[in-house]
């Protein structure tokens, strides 16, 4: 049973300020793909989804001239750091498990290669997952921060991902309990 719902952590005003900064239609695209990796992969759907969503949180928008720099941000990101430990913050205060608040924000500190001196860290099966689904709805130059989508449908995405998130919650629960015991 889970703690806290992805449309619990989609609704509160800091998930909000820090998505619209980041980009909603991002996010929602990523927890998708985050479940759906974790899902083929056996790992957990739940804290899969929950790291995709918030995996941009930390993003701060570098500007030069008044238009958007890529190369800039790229240079001087560090977006990951500040998005784990504000994802962390907010998931414990929404009540989710401890545990899960940590692994979710370790998956959005790995989520990227921009802040490390060197790319040969060693991530987990989740932090790999949360890498691998953010990079499927990358866009060149970061356009994939600019998509737009509607509050209502942004919502009504998160609320369905909550029923495929507890339906497969469900029916791994019940195999589990049909398997013979050991």
């Amino acid at each position: 049973m889970r703690d806290v719902s992805l449309t619990v952590i989609f609704e509160h005003r800091i998930t909000q300020k820090y998505l619209y900064r980041s980009g909603i239609a991002h996010a929602l695209a990523v927890s998708y793909h985050a479940f759906n990796l974790a899902k083929e992969k056996g790992e957990d759907v739940d804290i899969a989804a929950k790291a995709g969503l918030l995996h941009d949180m930390g993003h701060f928008t570098w500007y030069r001239n008044g238009k958007w720099d890529y190369e800039l941000y790229k240079q001087n990101d560090i977006h990951a750091i500040k998005g784990a430990e504000r994802a962390h913050k907010l998931l414990i205060r929404l009540g989710e498990n401890p545990i899960k608040a940590k692994t979710i924000s370790l998956a959005i500190l790995f989520h990227t290669d921009s802040f490390l001196p060197t790319n040969d860290i060693i991530r987990s099966p989740l932090q790999q997952i949360v890498k691998s689904a953010d990079e499927k709805d990358e866009e060149k130059g970061g356009l994939h921060h600019y998509r737009k989508i509607k509050f209502e449908r942004a919502k009504q995405s998160i609320i369905r991902l909550d029923q495929m998130i507890e339906k497969h919650e469900l029916s791994y629960m019940n195999e589990e309990k049909v398997r013979p015991s050991s």
